[in-house]
């Protein structure tokens, strides 16, 4: 494991999870508890990336790691995307919680139906909205629509830095 030093701007949020954690009866009940708990909990995009992070990368959305739990039990990551830049299809290792800090997300959410994937609806995730899933039912794909670069803040239930990414499959 990696030891990743989080910013102090993430002092609090980190103690919410902390708190929440050891309560926690599953996956589903830990993203839907810290959701509603991480409001006005969320960093500001530049205290805790700095501006050349911020602006993003031509080539596809990037991920930052702010903070790995030193018992490998969570993960704080910054997702910086740039204007009509997309994710792939995806569902996820773990549970997760994340809350967007700058600009606009639109989450594209699926269902997978014996081997089909199935479009469920759109979601709009603005600064200071905040959701959770655990899969299974974690199936999306996120882009920035606006003029904006757009950052949010996402918790997985895992050492990202041992395992490298949240994805655990990618769908056509």
């Amino acid at each position: 494991m990696t030891a990743v030093l989080a910013p102090p701007a993430l002092a609090p949020l980190l103690a919410e999870v902390r708190a929440v954690l050891p309560g926690a009866t599953d996956w589903a009940d830990v993203a839907s508890t810290l959701a509603g708990r991480l409001r006005g909990l969320l960093p500001r995009p530049e205290d805790v990336l700095a501006a050349e992070q911020l602006a993003g990368e031509p080539d596809g959305t990037r991920t930052h790691t702010l903070h790995v739990e030193p018992d490998g039990s969570f993960s704080v990551v910054a997702l910086v995307a740039r204007p009509g830049q997309t994710t792939r299809i995806h569902d996820h290792v773990t549970w997760c919680v994340f809350g967007v800090v700058q600009g606009v997300e639109e989450e594209e959410l699926y269902v997978l139906e014996g081997d089909e994937l199935r479009f469920v609806g759109t979601s709009h995730n603005r600064v200071g909205d905040i959701s959770g899933f655990a899969p299974p039912g974690d199936i999306h794909r996120v882009s920035t629509p606006g003029p904006e670069v757009a950052v949010s803040v996402h918790v997985y239930g895992t050492d990202i830095s041992r395992i490298g990414t949240s994805v655990r499959r990618y769908y056509n």
